[in-house]
Order: C-alpha cells, then sequence, then structure tokens
C-alpha cells in the first residue's frame, strides 16, 4: 500500500510543471518539465533510502520546496547541503555560510560554502544516495558548477550514487567567449570551459565525468533527469531567482555580458535593487546623465563598491535583450565603451583598489585582454585569438548533448 499511495502522490506532483509564457511556447504546444517535476522518473530511486540533498531556493516542484515535496512524499533525506547564497538563498554573494538546522523541516544544513566545499566521509556516513538540484545560469563564472564538480568527487569518494535534476539553462543558446587558460583556474573559473558554455548542468556533469576534469580524473556514478520538452535554443523565464543579485529575467540575461565588470573599478548595480542592469561610478560625473547610489542592502550586497556615493553611467533596465540573442555573443561594447569614456583609465582595471573587485584575468579566462581594450585592439581581432580553442570546445561539447 505505501507503494501505492506514493505513486498517486507523484503523480499529483506532475501538475507542478513550469509553464512557458506566450513568446517561450511559440513553436510548440508541450510544456517545459524540469528533472525535479517529474517524479515518477526518481522517486523510485529514492525510496527506502537515506537521501541527502544539495538545494537552494531554486530547487522547487512547481511552487514548492523540493525537500519539502520529498518529504510530502515520504522520502528520507537525512541532511541537506547547502551552496554559496545558503539554503534557503538568503546569504549575500561571497558571505561565508554556516551549518545550522533548517527552521522549517529541522533538517541539519552543511555549508558547502565556507570552512569546507564538499561533504566529507563523515557527512556521508548515514547517506545512501544525493541529490543536486541547483537553477544555473550558464556562465562559468557562477559557482553552481563548480559545487557540482565537487559533489561529484565527493560521491566518488564515499562509493554514492548522484542523481542530478537538470533545469534549462536561461542562457542556453549562448556559447561564447575565451576558454579558460587553466593559469587563471579561479573560484570563479575552475574548468576550460568558455565564459558562456551552453550547457545545462546535467550536461555539464556528463563533461566533467567524461572529459576527466575531476580530481584525480574519477568518474562519478551519477544519473541525470533530463528536462521534457526543452531545447537549447528556447528562451526560459526562470520562475525563481537564481541568487539575490540576479533577481529579474533582464538581469539574468545580461549576466553573461555584466559580469565582467567584476573585474573593473565599476559598480555593477550592487547595492542596488536592480543588480546587473546598470553601470557606473562616479568617476563618469558629467559624462553620463544617468546616476544611481549603491547602498548596503541585507542579503545582497552590505558593503558595495562605491556605497553611499553617486555612481553616473548606463542604464540598461530597458535594454532589448533579443539582440543578444540575435548576436549569439557576449556584448564586449560596454566594457569598451566605459574604459574609452573614463577619465581614470589607470583605475579601470586595478584590483587592488576594492576588495569587490577580482582581476580581469580571473573574469574573462585570458592574459591578453585588459591590453586588447587598453590598446584598443578592434573586437574582431579580439574574438580571434579566442580560437582554435574556442571552436574546439563547441565540437567537443556536442558529444554531451542531452537537449539539441
Amino acid at each position: 500500500m505505501k507503494s501505492i499511495s506514493l505513486f498517486a502522490l507523484s503523480i499529483l506532483l506532475c501538475f507542478c510543471t513550469t509553464k512557458l509564457p506566450a513568446e517561450q511556447a511559440k513553436g510548440t504546444d508541450q510544456e517545459i518539465k524540469t528533472g525535479a517535476d517529474q517524479t515518477e522518473l526518481y522517486l523510485p530511486l529514492l525510496k527506502g533510502k537515506r537521501v541527502a540533498v544539495l538545494a537552494n531556493q531554486t530547487s522547487i516542484i512547481g511552487k514548492t520546496h523540493l525537500v519539502d515535496s520529498l518529504q510530502t512524499l515520504g522520502i528520507n533525506i537525512v541532511k541537506v547541503f547547502g551552496p554559496e547564497h545558503g539554503f534557503r538563498g538568503n546569504a549575500s554573494a561571497g558571505a561565508k555560510v554556516s551549518d545550522e538546522k533548517d527552521e522549517r523541516t529541522g533538517i541539519p544544513i552543511i555549508s558547502l560554502y565556507g570552512r569546507k566545499s564538499k561533504p566529507s566521509k563523515e557527512d556521508l556516513a548515514d547517506v545512501d544516495i544525493l541529490i543536486y538540484d541547483l537553477q544555473d545560469v550558464g556562465v562559468r563564472f557562477y559557482t553552481n558548477i563548480n559545487a557540482l564538480a565537487r559533489l561529484m568527487e565527493a560521491c566518488e569518494e564515499n562509493g554514492k550514487r548522484l542523481i542530478i535534476l537538470d533545469r534549462p539553462n536561461p542562457n542556453g543558446y549562448l556559447i561564447d567567449g575565451p576558454v579558460l587558460d587553466m593559469k587563471y583556474k579561479s573560484g570563479i573559473g575552475m574548468f576550460p570551459i568558455p565564459m558562456a558554455h551552453g550547457l545545462t548542468v546535467g550536461e555539464f556533469a556528463m563533461m566533467a565525468n567524461g572529459e576527466g576534469w575531476l580530481a584525480n580524473k574519477v568518474k562519478a556514478d551519477i544519473e541525470v533527469i533530463p528536462v521534457a520538452n526543452y531545447a537549447h535554443d528556447m528562451p526560459y523565464v526562470l520562475p525563481v531567482s537564481p541568487s539575490p543579485n540576479l533577481n529579474t529575467p533582464q538581469s539574468v540575461l545580461l549576466y553573461p555580458s555584466l559580469c565582467m565588470f567584476e573585474g573593473t573599478y565599476i559598480n555593477l548595480g550592487r547595492g542596488t535593487y536592480f543588480p546587473f542592469t546598470v553601470l557606473g561610478s562616479p568617476a563618469y560625473k558629467g559624462i553620463y546623465e544617468f546616476s544611481f547610489t549603491p547602498t548596503g542592502i541585507k542579503g545582497m550586497a552590505e558593503t558595495p563598491l562605491f556605497m553611499d556615493q553617486v555612481c553616473y553611467g548606463i542604464d540598461l533596465r530597458e535594454y532589448d535583450t533579443e539582440k543578444l540573442r540575435a548576436s549569439g555573443q557576449i556584448n564586449f561594447d560596454w566594457i569598451r565603451e566605459l574604459y574609452k569614456a573614463s577619465p581614470e583609465k589607470e583605475k579601470f582595471f586595478d584590483s587592488k583598489l576594492s576588495n569587490q573587485m577580482n582581476t580581469i584575468e580571473m573574469q574573462i579566462g585570458r592574459g591578453d585582454f585588459r591590453q586588447q581594450i587598453i590598446d584598443g585592439v578592434p573586437m574582431e581581432e579580439i574574438r580571434a585569438g579566442w580560437e582554435p580553442e574556442l571552436s574546439a570546445y563547441k565540437k567537443m561539447r556536442e558529444k554531451y548533448l542531452l537537449y539539441k
């Protein structure tokens, strides 16, 4: 009787699919169903098992959190692992997150963004199987794929199986930017992939396994529950903000083109309620009319660059992101424009000026980009320097595609 009840509940949950907005549904009469939505495909793998989950606020079935849903379905979740921004998604970017108990369920939460980056042998001693379910945005410097790789390593080291509940990539159409020169490997770039990699997390996991990118070239025991009715070039509006500073569909689509500014002395809207949609600094007073003032905002940016100073620059909140889709490229015009317009060019790439900055080499993944922008090298010539690595990546990527 228990198995019948579990199956019935799984069917009830199947109505919780992500509805396509009208513009997304164009060309298809079917709804996109995330891996998590398709409970009938993975509940049998969890029955009678002690389950651990790496999840955050994006881990949902319909409008209900994955953990809450699975508990309702009688699944024994013994612990949750939390990534950057925490399990419920309320920690600022880069903020260390402590272990705690989830107030809603009482389940222990072990942070993987603080003193440890992957589960220990002790963490997994009372776990039979793990689930990964985090929404990604398709960009190399978004850290969810790093958390996935470390979880895969921990599973292989401890003989555990990992189920990956796949989700659409809202920037899935985009494969662009230089492939990371591993000389600049860092916490925001761990794998030889371009800035925008054109993969879902399930495809990335298969690539990491297949290309030997995990520690000691191990291969984790993974099972990907794929997205139904999805293709990479489909527009997809995320039902939940993937992180505090990607809080609008516009910011998600601009992110591949704007996150490079974390390697510049420019505020990207951190410290406002519209991050990753504006660019500016106090130095542009009298050059640009648009202005904004970053302030400390708990859970988003407590100490943003140029806090409480009026910044002048570019407002992209109404920018037509269909232009990005039509070009199929990251937009490098904005960084070129702001460097050219800067009255303080010596400060533009100086990462010593703020602990909010990375080096531009870490963001872009190459050592020559800084000088190319300074010298005004044409974009066509800059892009030519990314070949043949980018073309080789695109060809390699085809081996791991679950969606066309």
